[in-house]
């Protein structure tokens, strides 16, 4: 079955970057577009950026745009998120989503991997 595997979680200090990645495993990778999220506690789940399945467009939240980079690499099969200046309310469990739309739409989620940004 298809599987999500986010990585590259972590403690970052304020105003420090990561780079999560997510890889996905038995998907047809390039028909979908991917899209990362993030929940922090005792919020609802948020989109922060979406790229669409040839890479050519994306879209961010205005709270990280110029902050945060999504790419792809459909050869491998993975969605980056590359996260500078982050902020300590940017500490959240961070999703990749992956979603088909042709005659029905086709959606599957990661298992979340945990950034916390803190002194």
């Amino acid at each position: 079955q298809v599987q999500l595997v986010e990585s590259g979680g972590g403690l970052v200090q304020p105003g420090g970057s990561l780079r999560l990645s997510c890889t996905a495993s038995r998907l047809f990778f390039s028909s979908y577009a991917m899209s990362w999220y993030r929940q922090a506690p005792g919020k609802e789940r948020e989109l922060v950026a979406i790229i669409t399945s040839a890479g050519g467009s994306t879209n961010y939240a205005d709270s990280v745009k110029g902050r945060f980079t999504i790419s792809r690499d459909n050869a491998k099969n993975t969605v980056y998120l590359q996260m500078n200046s982050l902020k300590p309310e940017e500490t959240a469990v961070y999703y990749c989503k992956a979603q088909r739309v042709l005659m029905q739409v086709v959606t599957y989620w990661g298992q979340g991997t945990q950034v916390t940004v803190s002194s």
